[in-house]
């Protein structure tokens, strides 16, 4: 059950994908302003990562679920209003709703999977799930290339090749309204069945107590320390390479397609990040987590670099080939982040969330396309890469504190 909520939160982020290509031509926005689009999608993560702990405490991990598939339901029919007027600003409403529903799901599942089971196999457990939330981004690109681009005077037509009017950008906008009302409907359905499906509670000896948490720190936790803004810094590189993709592959230089082509292989671009989430699933069980990321790491630096220094169908493979490379990076940096913090896994785990508020700073590298060139901007991708290396090889090692237990040593 909770594997199908990841798959339906990655489907939804996915879809912005195909969504910002499409606003940027409905709106004649700037990579600046496109970029902004998903800056404020992640906003929401810093803003609601509080709230939703506090709601969970009051409210419960089970009911909190229902809710943020609601919030999520809401937000997207708020897209079918906004398309109609069309207003920039009632979508950037809309996806910031949708996003606060998106956070209250992450606060909730992934220190849950995380700590259900033995320490040694939580990175593995939460790359497993994380696998699905990558199928749901795999088909993503696929639905809203046929249902939006596909369906658009700007996502068929070849680049520069249409100049659109006022009355192609308003028929253009009714696009977005069917694949956002069927979202909804799906949402509205998986809470139903989320509110009646026994979900085992995570309370108990699990649980610490307060009195045990207000005596230990979290800063003498390197591994937390660092691991915050390497989940920040990741998130950049991530939302920075899949928003901008279908323009950096659709460019005459680059792979010379309409955004509808394009889309097709931003559909191998999560595909990768699928089947490196699978096999860094069942690596991890053989070999160290941190050992792994630091491989993707260099990998990820190796890829990025050729994308924004190469030219053609090099750059192009280059960029699409990094999906495999950051598939295990969010996952694997959660769980060592929150490695051996015992009775302050819980804060930890949202620190963590809140840091995917990070994914907002893609407007840095919007802000460097208009500058600099849309290649040159991924440079900022590979110095990201940069520093996950550095916390895999020695910012993810924990400092032991006594008296403090692994987490998961209240459920084995």
């Amino acid at each position: 059950m909770l594997a199908t909520l990841f798959f339906m939160w990655g489907f939804i982020t996915v879809i912005n994908n195909t969504l910002l290509p499409h606003l940027r031509s409905v709106f004649d926005l700037s990579y600046t302003q496109t970029t902004l689009i998903e800056s404020v999608w992640f906003i929401a993560y810093f803003v609601a990562s509080i709230p939703s702990a506090k709601l969970i405490e009051r409210i419960g991990y089970k009911a909190a679920l229902v809710v943020g598939l609601a919030v999520m339901a809401a937000g997207a029919l708020l897209m079918v209003p906004a398309a109609k007027i069309p207003s920039y600003a009632v979508v950037l409403t809309a996806l910031f709703v949708i996003a606060s529903g998106i956070t209250l799901l992450q606060v909730a599942a992934n220190p849950y999977v995380a700590v259900i089971g033995p320490p040694a196999t939580s990175s593995a457990r939460l790359n497993l799930v994380q696998a699905f939330n990558s199928l749901g981004t795999t088909l993503a690109p696929l639905f809203g290339g046929y249902l939006i681009l596909g369906r658009s005077a700007s996502g068929t037509a070849e680049a520069g090749a249409v100049s659109l009017t006022r009355e192609m950008r308003l028929a253009d906008a009714q696009s977005v309204v069917l694949p956002y009302i069927i979202v909804a409907v799906v949402l509205v359905a998986l809470a139903f069945a989320i509110a009646r499906y026994r979900l085992p509670a995570l309370g108990g000896p699990s649980r610490p107590a307060a009195a045990e948490r207000k005596l230990r720190s979290l800063w003498k936790h390197r591994n937390l320390v660092f691991g915050v803004p390497a989940i920040f810094i990741y998130l950049i590189a991530e939302i920075g390479v899949s928003n901008l993709f279908i323009n950096f592959v659709s460019a005459p230089e680059i792979g010379n397609l309409t955004h509808e082509q394009a889309s097709r292989y931003l559909f191998l671009l999560w595909g990768g990040m699928m089947v490196g989430r699978f096999f860094g699933s069942f690596l991890m069980r053989r070999v160290a987590p941190e050992q792994v990321l630091a491989v993707a790491a260099i990998g990820a630096f190796v890829v990025t670099t050729v994308a924004a220094t190469a030219g053609g169908s090099l750059a192009m493979w280059a960029l699409i080939s990094v999906g495999l490379f950051h598939s295990i990076m969010f996952p694997t940096i959660f769980t060592l982040g929150i490695r051996g913090l015992g009775a302050l896994t819980e804060e930890g785990a949202g620190l963590l969330i809140m840091a995917i508020a990070g994914g907002a700073l893609v407007v840095v590298q919007g802000w460097i396309a208009d500058a600099c060139g849309l290649q040159s901007s991924f440079l900022l991708t590979a110095a990201c890469e940069l520093y996950v290396l550095f916390y895999a090889i020695w910012g993810c090692k924990p400092a032991a504190t006594p008296g403090d237990v692994r987490v998961g040593e209240a459920e084995t």
